[in-house]
């Protein structure tokens, strides 16, 4: 039971941050369970196994929305620092949306994105968290050797085709390809 002498953990009013507002809006939605941080950003909950990643709003002329989150690196990637940041550059220059770089010996990937009025932020959100979780996936995949990374292929193809033999058929979402 609650004490009831303590105050709600209310969100501020929307006028006092308009973006993080339609962002919670978003999220909740989305039944994300959104909290904002002691930052001022709002930490969610994605995934299974579940991973915390974080949306950061800026307000102004030009509003900003990023959601970035960071990962521990995986005991397959090789500890030379040079190696690790050269990995992260090749990421980001080959990708739209998403950036990628070493922050405390933590993988991090951020996407940003220009808020302006009648902006589809779910869309953006769905898409950029998308392509967060498979970047992490695909960065930490390049450092396997070429036979790691065909069994691991194969593994995950086994998955899911049993998946697919023991539940039929899966239809794909509008928008993922």
């Amino acid at each position: 039971m609650s004490d009831p002498t303590s105050l709600p953990n209310f969100p501020p009013p929307a006028d006092e941050h308009p973006l993080r507002g339609r962002v919670l809006d978003v999220l909740k939605d989305h039944q994300l369970d959104p909290n904002i941080d002691a930052d001022g950003d709002v930490a969610f909950m994605i995934g299974e196994p579940a991973q915390q990643l974080f949306v950061r709003c800026q307000d102004g002329d030009f509003p900003v929305m990023r959601v970035f989150g960071q990962w521990m690196i995986g005991e397959q990637v090789p500890a030379d620092a040079l190696l690790r940041l050269q990995r992260s550059n090749d990421f980001t220059l080959q990708l739209n949306l998403v950036k990628v770089g070493i922050a405390n010996d933590n993988l991090v990937i951020t996407g940003e994105h220009v808020i302006m009025p009648g902006a589809d932020i779910s869309t953006l959100f769905e898409i950029t968290v998308n392509l967060i979780m498979e970047v992490v996936q695909m960065w930490h995949t390049s450092f396997l050797s070429p036979e790691e990374q065909q069994a691991l292929a194969e593994q995950q193809g086994a998955a899911q085709n049993g998946a697919v033999d023991e539940q039929g058929p899966r239809e794909t979402p509008q928008g993922d390809a």
